[in-house]
This record gives C-alpha cells, structure tokens and sequence, in this order.
C-alpha cells in the first residue's frame, strides 16, 4: 500500500490528514534522534492513566460506604419491632405490662435513632464522594480517549514514511549503491535500511500502547458503573428503608395503643404483623438482588485474562519476529559485503588496462 492509500485509510478511520502529515513531516529517518522521540508524548500518557487508575483503586470509599450500608441494615434488623405486636398472657395484661414494654421500645427507639441518623449522614457523605468520583472517572475516561486518539495518529504517521521510504527511498538508494563512483553509497542504503527498521519498531510499540489504552477504556467505566450503583443503593436505602423502619415503629406503637382499648382490633393487628414479614421479606429480596448486581463486576475477570493472554502473545509474535528481522537483516548485511568486494574487484581488475591505454 502506498504512502497516499494508507493518509487515506487513516482518514477513513477518523484519524485527520492535516495531523498524520504534520507528525509524518517530524520523522527524518538521517536523524535517529527524531525516530527515538516520536510518539514518546504519547505514550508518556500511559504513565499518568496508570496513576489515576491506581488512585481509583486506593479510594476507600466503596468500601466504607458498603460497610457503613451494611451497619445501617444490621442496626435496623437488631431492632425488633414486632416485640409490641406479640400476644400477652394474661398475667401480662393484669399487671399492666403492655405500656411499659411501650415505653421501653419508645426509649431503646430514642437511642438507636440517634445511631442511624449518624451513619445515614455518613452514608450521605460517601454517596456524594462516590458520585464526584463518577465525574472524576468521566474526565480520566475522555483523557484516556484523547490519549488513544493520539496514539494512532502517531501510528498512521509512522506507517506512512515507512510506505514512502520503501516505496520511494529506499529503491532510490539501491539505485545509488550500485554506482561504482559512489563509494558510499552501500553505507548510505545500510543506514535508511537501519533506520526504516528502527522506525518499523518504534511504531510496533506504539501499536501495543494503544492496546493498552484500549484495554483501560472498558476498565474506568466498570468501576464508574460499581460507584453509580452504590450510589443508588445508598439513596435507595435513605429515602425507603429508614423511613418505611420507622413507618413500622410507628405502626406497631399504634398497635399496641389499639390493643389496649380493647380486643376489637385483632384483625389488624394480624394483617399488621403479616405486612412487617412480608417487608422483611421483600427487603432481605431486595437487598440481596441489588446486591448481586452490584457484585457483578468480578465476573469479568475472564475477559481481563482473555485480554492479558493476548496481549502475552503479541509480545512473542513482537520478539519473534524482531528475531526474524535481525537474522534478515545479517544475511543482507553478508550480501552487502560480497557485493562491495565484487566492486572492489572488478575495479582493482581493470586498472591495468587503464595505465595501458594512458602509455
């Protein structure tokens, strides 16, 4: 493919064409150092998405949060409110005991409160870090972009010098070796060979850099999607669970309130008690559904692997075939020097007939 055919497939691909020749023009295959520079900006990126990924990981608030969720619903189930709504023996409701169990539940209510408005007020508080961490994760996500984008504008770049070096230099080179005049000239051709190898790797390596870009994408938005999701269950639990706990509390005071005045009640203190288990239920239900989904993310270990393996075997096929250059790359330089000492001696071979022809 030529140096043209492949400035169009970059473009084809969303890559522009004022930038892939901009960055093609900064490549001199007589300057190493150009080679050795390029691309380097952007893979120096890879650097900082490693570190932003790594302070990602060390942020502690997932898992205080879910601690802090998971004392909140322990508090609230240690907390039985269905001890009102148990049936009294007799000697119970002469000696009066109901209104003291009441009270009881009234002042053991009083302190408990006191624990779940500070864990909920913590909860608060990591629900709204986890939610800037979400905004984080969004900016390191469309930086993580760019640096991909980067990244394979220095790739279509490089391939484009590589297909007009060895599609115009390098036959022009050849051409020049082969003037018996030009006594360099094989150490030139030697050189851009050299060279156009160099920069043959150079881009190699940043074709697996973008790999690596590519495999951090899918990366940031798992952990943004887990925040997102506690985050939810967090709200979940301060706007329905805390209040629907005291909605009971309260139901089951009146209950009590109601058996005291008299037996008339009992149908609604059953239907009551049959509500609080089947919330319970629907509660323990939900909370364990929700907490599946959010546990979900560990499945996709495997496609971590899957990636991990092959980005394993491209460094093989990478070492494999530098091995294979390097051995082509001998033989030619054996060629190079028959072919000079050939020149050598045909030249030293027709001197004499040249001091001839002076005489």
């Amino acid at each position: 493919m030529s140096s043209d055919q492949l400035a169009d497939s970059a473009t084809d691909r969303g890559v522009p064409a004022e930038k892939v020749d901009s960055l093609a023009s900064s490549i001199d295959l007589s300057d190493p150092a150009t080679i050795l520079r390029f691309g380097a900006d952007a893979q120096n990126r890879a650097a900082a998405a490693a570190d932003a990924m790594l302070g990602a990981a060390r942020n502690q608030t997932t898992g205080e949060a879910g601690e802090a969720l998971s004392g909140l619903l322990a508090t609230l189930r240690g907390f039985d409110v269905t001890q009102l709504s148990e049936k009294r023996g007799f000697l119970s409701r002469l000696l009066g005991r109901g209104k003291a169990e009441a009270m009881a539940i009234i002042q053991r209510y009083e302190g408990v409160r006191g624990q779940i408005e500070t864990v909920g007020d913590k909860l608060d508080t990591h629900r709204t870090r986890l939610l800037e961490d979400v905004e984080r994760l969004e900016r390191l996500y469309a930086a993580t972009l760019d640096w991909f984008h980067a990244l394979a504008e220095h790739i279509a770049a490089g391939e484009v010098v590589l297909a007009r070096t060895d599609a115009e230099a390098i036959p022009a080179a050849e051409r020049a070796a082969t003037d018996p005049e030009d006594t360099l000239a094989p150490q030139k051709l030697r050189d851009l060979r050299a060279a156009r190898d160099e920069l043959d790797r150079r881009v190699h390596d940043l074709r697996l850099t973008r790999q690596v870009a590519m495999q951090a994408l899918p990366g940031l938005r798992l952990i943004q999607e887990n925040d997102k999701a506690l985050a939810a269950k967090i709200l979940s639990v301060l706007a329905n669970t805390v209040p629907l706990w005291r909605t009971q509390l309260a139901q089951a005071l009146a209950i009590q309130t109601m058996r005291e005045a008299g037996e008339a009640v009992r149908a609604a203190t059953d239907l009551t008690n049959r509500l609080l288990t089947a919330n319970a239920e629907t509660l323990r239900q939900g909370n364990a559904e929700a907490r599946v989904e959010l546990e979900r993310g560990v499945f996709d270990l495997a496609a971590v692997q899957q990636a991990n393996a092959a980005l394993v075997s491209t460094l093989e096929d990478s070492l494999r075939i530098a091995e294979e250059g390097r051995a082509t790359r001998q033989q030619a330089t054996k060629e190079l020097a028959r072919a000079e000492a050939e020149i050598r001696r045909a030249l030293t071979a027709t001197r004499p007939s040249a001091d001839v022809t002076r005489r």
